[in-house]
């Protein structure tokens, strides 16, 4: 069926073409041209999103080769196969230049896909050390998540980073998928199984039912013998079905979505993306654009969720907004969009924090009276600097402690946010909360305040 802009180019086009083709003279060569230039005019219409089952956000975290990217793209084959998705193949996943240089993921995938009973948007996050930082953005948007683990390998650095940081953030819900066990003989996948129930129960997750489903994902993706392929990805995503758990949705506050990724197109405006954190948004509602000291105004110019066009946006959805109106250097990764009025900047707060132990993969010094880390919460990273409260000259790796945090800019915080902190050798350090909101200091008590930190 035409569109609305294809019907009226065609309407448009007609006369013109009759009367060329009517004259004693007619160049076709010409006329061609003619019909080329009306049919690029022609914009082909999205799709309108389809709301029919629970939408969850998922995605696949471990240690880097562990499969990960691989088990992303064995799905969507394996799901392709039913009409629930595209096929995404491992090289169209990671498909920035880097990541093809590399062989490995830099950069947190987004990929769609359904099942039976549930809308997937699924996030295929970096396993390299050097791109957690990635890996933090991405895994901030998911309601729960794939631990991809090598049967060869066991546990690694990136395994247990990745659940504690999946912790942090509030994910309550893990599926294990242990890759590679055609490579691995049932005693090695035993003692695997263990040690992992082990790192889960010592985190905090359910290690005692936690679903654990071995299999090989490059089996799967090869299709070649299903009984280590295709049944067990079938498997992963039955328990995926039924252990992770639809979140409530805070459908009834102010809209708020923390932007992941900013493209500005010419004539059209500018483009973020993000995950509907809380509240619904249309096209045409005003929004305010705030963080990193400043603070932007705009109107929502559409809406879009994988690529179809959505009619309103609800807590979440893994959204591309146009934003209108809005100037360039107010937008950058990490700033916040929301309902004017409803989200405020500061600098100064107050938190419950907790330094990993060495065993945890933290640091083995301890913490000094002041000190200066970097911050990950939601989308953003910034700089802080942190003060020991009173009567303790340092904190040790191991413990926990109520401190005031001061950041280098005036972001978006709010109670009960949950942060990251990692040091300059992009190790991660703490993990803490958000417990209490203070006025900004004045200007000149924040700059003593970082020289001091210098």
């Amino acid at each position: 069926m035409l569109g609305t802009r294809t019907m009226f180019c065609v309407r448009q086009m007609t006369p013109t073409y009759r009367h060329l083709m009517q004259q004693p003279t007619a160049d076709m060569s010409l006329i061609n041209a003619y019909v080329r230039r009306c049919l690029a005019q022609v914009v082909v219409e999205k799709k309108t999103f389809k709301r029919d089952k629970p939408h969850i956000n998922i995605g696949t975290i471990g240690h880097v080769d562990h499969g990960k990217t691989t088990l992303t793209a064995a799905i969507t084959r394996i799901l392709s196969e039913k009409k629930l998705a595209k096929v995404k193949k491992y090289e169209d996943i990671d498909n920035a230049p880097e990541e093809k240089k590399r062989g490995i993921t830099i950069n947190a995938a987004h990929i769609e896909y359904s099942t039976a009973n549930r809308h997937y948007g699924h996030v295929d996050c970096p396993g390299h050390a050097d791109y957690i930082k990635n890996m933090i953005t991405g895994s901030s948007q998911m309601d729960g998540a794939i631990l991809v683990v090598a049967a060869t390998d066991g546990v690694m650095p990136q395994t247990r980073e990745h659940l504690l940081l999946a912790k942090q953030i509030g994910i309550e819900k893990i599926v294990v998928f242990m890759n590679k066990a055609d490579a691995a003989d049932k005693e090695m996948l035993e003692l695997v199984e263990l040690e992992l129930r082990e790192l889960l129960t010592q985190i905090g997750f359910d290690g005692e039912n936690t679903p654990i489903i071995p299999g090989s994902a490059l089996y799967a993706l090869e299709d070649r013998e299903p009984k280590l392929g295709k049944e067990t990805v079938l498997k992963l995503l039955e328990a995926v079905d039924t252990y992770i758990p639809v979140p409530p949705r805070a459908a009834d506050q102010p809209f708020l979505l923390p932007v992941e990724h900013v493209y500005t197109i010419p004539n059209k405006g500018t483009i973020v993306t993000g995950r509907v954190e809380r509240g619904s948004a249309k096209k045409g509602d005003p929004i305010e654009v705030v963080g990193h000291n400043k603070l932007g105004k705009g109107i929502i110019g559409g809406l879009e969720m994988f690529h179809q066009t959505i009619d309103q946006a609800q807590p979440g959805d893994q959204l591309g907004i146009l934003l209108k109106n809005v100037r360039k250097e107010d937008i950058r990764r990490g700033v916040f969009v929301g309902k004017p009025g409803t989200l405020k900047m500061h600098n100064k707060f107050d938190c419950q924090t907790y330094f990993l132990s060495k065993e945890e993969g933290g640091r083995e010094e301890p913490i000094p009276k002041e000190f200066v880390l970097t911050m990950y919460c939601r989308t953003y990273d910034i700089g802080v600097k942190g003060v020991v409260p009173e009567g303790r000259e340092m904190i040790m790796p191991g413990e926990d402690a109520t401190m005031t945090l001061y950041t280098s800019k005036r972001m978006v915080v709010e109670k009960g946010a949950r942060f990251t902190l990692r040091d300059a050798d992009n190790k991660t350090v703490g993990t803490g909360v958000v417990t209490n909101l203070h006025p900004d200091p004045a200007p000149e008590e924040l700059k003593k305040f970082w020289k001091r930190a210098a």
